[in-house]
């Protein structure tokens, strides 16, 4: 095994730009590289990710959900659950923190020209693939359908909210969403996200869907979609694993004899198909 590139493990110095708190444990970062070289060289693909660093406390990988201002301002959207995601969550606009990357492989977009996109996504598993979606509309006329199916546990869970209504009027595009429970007011499908499949219509031969989100769920999207035709080549996941190095150096997400931090966490679906649901992977 290689070390790593020493500059891959060294942060560069962030500034919180602005935060928004999307719901009560739930907030987002903008961030802008300090260093002006660096913030120009900066280059991503939808669905690499970044580590954050809190100082004296420790890193966390962090999905970029989207730049802004010509890529000078970088989104993350984050879940207070731990140590470092609960120390940031105290951070405010001003602020600085260490950011390194991006790392791993992204969604292939460039394979994707020409057909219908579906975005299938649970919990705060939309974060994955927020740019790809903005990346269709900013180049609308490569891609096809684009249809946009999100799930929750429950209605007050879903964040971004104006993002779907937004979405929604775009043309060629179609917004799906459920909750398992939802309070009265909610509009969408009350239920599985993976109910919601019986109102998509989709050509097989010319489709590819990318997935994010709990295994169980993408495995029950996984089976419906190739039983409606599409071909298991035009599938794409998101797995999530405990990513400590981003460097494929610490083994904390090896996944069979890949490394999620290195191969993924981007996995065409025949690459991990054998892996999926079975315990200890």
């Amino acid at each position: 095994m290689h070390a790593p590139d020493p500059n891959l493990l060294l942060p560069l110095e962030a500034e919180i730009v602005a935060r928004t708190q999307e719901s009560a444990n739930i907030f987002s970062l903008h961030l802008r590289l300090v260093d002006d070289a660096a913030r120009m060289a900066f280059r991503y693909v939808p669905g690499q990710f970044n580590m954050l660093y809190l100082y004296g406390i420790g890193e966390v990988p962090i999905s970029i959900v989207d730049d802004v201002l010509d890529g000078e301002v970088l989104i993350h959207t984050v879940r207070a659950l731990g140590r470092v995601t609960r120390g940031l969550a105290q951070l405010q606009v001003g602020d600085r923190i260490g950011l390194r990357g991006p790392y791993g492989r992204g969604w292939p977009l460039k394979s994707a020209q020409g057909k219908d996109v579906l975005v299938i996504t649970g919990g705060l598993g939309c974060a994955p693939v927020v740019a790809v979606i903005h990346r269709v509309f900013r180049h609308r006329k490569q891609y096809g359908h684009l249809t946009i199916i999100q799930g929750v546990r429950h209605s007050d869970d879903l964040i971004w909210r104006e993002h779907y209504d937004r979405w929604r009027d775009e043309p060629d595009t179609t917004v799906l969403l459920a909750a398992d429970k939802a309070r009265p007011g909610w509009s969408w499908h009350v239920g599985l996200v993976t109910e919601l499949f019986r109102e998509v219509s989709f050509a097989p031969q010319r489709a590819m869907a990318m997935l994010c989100g709990p295994e169980l769920m993408m495995r029950a999207s996984v089976e419906q979609l190739t039983a409606r035709g599409l071909p298991e080549e035009m599938l794409y996941l998101n797995m999530e694993r405990n990513m400590q190095c981003a460097v494929a150096q610490c083994g904390h997400c090896q996944f069979g004899s890949r490394f999620v931090c290195r191969d993924g966490p981007v996995f065409a679906y025949p690459d991990i198909k054998p892996l999926l649901g079975v315990a200890g992977f």
